[in-house]
């Protein structure tokens, strides 16, 4: 007997697409209306008329390009409407026209037009009007449609203070009647540095989520891979664009082998080296190269750094063969270049495995008492890891018990509780 199906259908699939296609409704919306906050508010419009007419009508066949026409239609009116808005109305022309939809909803024409707003949506995001903070919060809201929660625990900070920059931020750029586009110039090279930060942390929210029932979201880090790609066609002679494409070439690589066959974590040392993407990795190593041959001295900046370390990992054809001792010199390179006690949390792991784990833990220690590490459940991990090849297990059980009861994502949690009962 077939099972009928779910009366929750509709309202899972319009959750799951809008989670996935609201960046690129946003940024779609944002080149019509020139106004972030108000492109995000049509977005959540078509959220709502997707939950009025699917439950009744059925999920149409592409449901994301039904959201990003409806939105834009509602943006087209909301344009019209507007007196202020007439003379972008007609700059715009038919093509828009052509966008909205009569009946019969199509794919967006061209895919590049896409990326093109997301990368518009990004600088605008990242405009220093606002606070280095309020852009990184901004855009990791509008762009990866990460919520208030994640945002703060990607930052360790509380979750009311990431609401009000968001609010704060779009605010400010309605006020400040920012454009919507790419600088060029020097302005864009002032915003690089947050438009880098920004597509790392959507990528590292995508490879280890920090909250949920998967330890991947594999949506937001295509969305973060292609935004880096783009961004090195734009700015190749940047060490730094092409470092971050590089490394996060190299780390969606591993993608394919950081879960086991129910979605459970598999740690690095685990995983089958030969489901790493061969591609992705070779991308990755030109990426690298093409960072050093445009480096024009001062040495390598952080992506480079950590580019650099992914290579090290990706070279090696097993756990034990990687080169520990020249990772453990990157990330004290790394540290000196960017001082973070979580750069110093990933130091003493590599010099654990160099020099012993009582090197390591020696590291890890002194960083107890770190306010910035009070919640990062990464760090009674590594700390349990280390107990355990010291033999004292019965400490490293209360550790990853510790752990556990931090993090947010029930894989790692899963994974946490398992290596707390084999410590028993």
């Amino acid at each position: 007997m077939t099972p009928e199906p779910s009366a929750d259908a509709p309202a899972h699939a319009i959750e799951t697409v809008f989670r996935i296609e609201s960046p690129r409704i946003i940024a779609g919306v944002a080149r019509i209306v020139r106004d972030v906050g108000i492109a995000e508010e049509l977005a959540q419009d078509a959220l709502v008329a997707a939950l009025e007419q699917w439950p009744r009508e059925g999920v149409p066949g592409n449901p994301g390009a039904w959201l990003m026409a409806t939105a834009k239609h509602r943006a087209i009116d909301l344009v019209r409407r507007r007196e202020r808005y007439a003379r972008k109305l007609v700059e715009m022309g038919r093509d828009l026209e052509a966008s909205a939809p009569h009946g019969h909803i199509d794919e967006p024409a061209d895919p590049d037009d896409i990326d093109d707003d997301l990368l518009r949506l990004v600088f605008t995001a990242c405009h220093p009007v606002l606070s280095a903070e309020a852009r990184i919060a901004l855009t990791l809201r509008l762009l990866g449609g990460l919520t208030t929660l994640e945002i703060a625990r990607a930052y360790l900070v509380p979750e009311a203070t990431v609401a009000q920059r968001i609010v704060r931020a779009k605010r400010t750029l309605a006020v400040k009647a920012v454009a919507f586009e790419v600088p060029y110039g020097p302005e864009r090279e002032a915003r690089l540095g947050s438009v880098l930060e920004v597509i790392y942390l959507i990528f590292n929210e995508g490879y280890a989520a920090t909250a949920g029932d998967d330890l991947l979201r594999p949506a937001l880090c295509e969305d973060a891979l292609r935004l880096a790609r783009v961004l090195a066609e734009l700015m190749p002679k940047e060490p730094e664009v092409h470092g971050l494409a590089a490394l996060l070439e190299i780390q969606a690589s591993r993608s394919a082998a950081r879960t086991g066959p129910s979605g459970e974590p598999v740690l690095l040392k685990d995983q089958q080296r030969s489901r790493w993407n061969r591609l992705l990795i070779r991308r990755g190593f030109a990426a690298l190269a093409r960072a050093e041959a445009v480096s024009t001295g001062g040495g390598p900046g952080p992506y480079v750094l950590q580019a650099a370390i992914a290579a090290c990992h990706a070279h090696a054809y097993s756990y034990e063969e990687t080169d520990w001792a020249r990772i453990a010199t990157l990330y004290g390179l790394l540290a000196a270049r960017t001082p973070s006690p979580v750069v110093e949390l990933n130091r003493a792991v590599a010099v654990s495995m160099a020099e012993g784990p009582e090197a390591g833990l020696a590291i890890v220690d002194a960083l107890v008492a770190e306010p910035a590490l009070r919640g990062y459940y990464l760090l009674p991990s590594v700390r349990g890891d280390l107990l355990v090849r010291l033999g004292r297990v019965g400490e490293a059980r209360g550790e990853f018990e510790r752990a556990a009861s931090l993090t947010r994502n029930e894989r790692e949690r899963g994974l946490l509780l398992g290596r707390a009962e084999e410590c028993g």
